[in-house]
This record gives C-alpha cells, structure tokens and sequence, in this order.
C-alpha cells in the first residue's frame, strides 16, 4: 500500500535521487529548458520551485539554504542574479511541463520542462519583439504593376 507516500521515488536511493534532482536543477536553471521523462519533470517541479520562491528574497541565509540544495555556485549566482529578477511578480508556478510524446527506445513518455518567464512564445506579455521577415518590393515592380492595371482599364473603357 501507499499510505503517506507523498513523491515519487523514481526508482533510485535517497542520495542518487537528490544528487540527480539537483543536476537537473541547476541544468534548467542554466539552460532554462531542458528534456527529460514525465515522472523526472513533475518530481523536479516540486524540487526546484520552492528553490526560486527562496530566491526572490537575496539574503546570505536564503543562499545558503539554496546553495544546500544545489551544490553549485554558478546556478546559485544565476538563480539569484537573473531568474529572480525575471520571476519577482510572479505569485508561484514558475515552470512549464509540456509533453513531447514517447521516446522511441523504451517508449517512455518525455517532457519538455522550462522556466516559464523565459518562453516568448508563451508569454503574451513579454518585452521582447517578435521579429517579422519581409519581403521587398522594388519601386520599380510597384510602378510596373499600376501601369499595367491603368492601361487595361483605359482599353476596356475605349471599347
């Protein structure tokens, strides 16, 4: 039975299951997407937001607690640095699992996860520009165009 059975395992022991988590942790934070397995992404969601949440106040002690969890400096430096920054009005909810599909040599089901602020596609409300290709007309095609168009007007208005 699964009696008080709150997260998911993931098949591993304590210490290879925290040392992985932290790895995919610092991965998503330097990378701000990263693919991994459903089951991975849910049990990395739960372990990395509080860890954003923690980083919004930039305290010695917050980056302690955080530093405990990641054992990296230079996530920890672009967690409190860049990401916070990105996430300070955000209420909570700061990574996406978007499902990919099965994954062709064992069939597992994989999941895309990433840092929802850093996603312009997504986030309607992003500074950044979408950027539009144009074609260029040349006048001279322009010109080209309205003469033809007058001169079959002016034919069909002589006959």
């Amino acid at each position: 039975m699964r009696h008080g059975k709150k997260f998911n395992h993931l098949g591993r022991q304590t210490a290879h299951r925290k040392a992985m988590l932290a790895n995919m942790a610092c991965s998503l934070i330097e990378h701000k997407r990263i693919n991994t397995t459903v089951a991975k992404a849910k049990a990395l969601r739960q372990f990395v937001e509080p860890l954003i949440t923690k980083s919004k106040d930039d305290t010695t002690h917050n980056r302690r607690i955080v530093f405990s969890y990641l054992r990296n400096k230079y996530a920890i430096t672009e967690l409190f640095k860049e990401v916070s920054v990105k996430v300070a009005d955000r209420p909570g909810g700061y990574v996406r699992i978007i499902k990919l599909g099965n994954r062709q040599g064992d069939n597992a089901p994989m999941a895309m996860v990433e840092l929802v602020d850093y996603n312009t596609t997504y986030n309607p409300n992003s500074k950044m520009k979408k950027k539009t290709t144009r074609r260029g007309k040349s006048k001279k095609a322009d010109d080209a165009v309205v003469d033809t168009v007058e001169t079959t007007d002016e034919a069909k208005s002589d006959n």
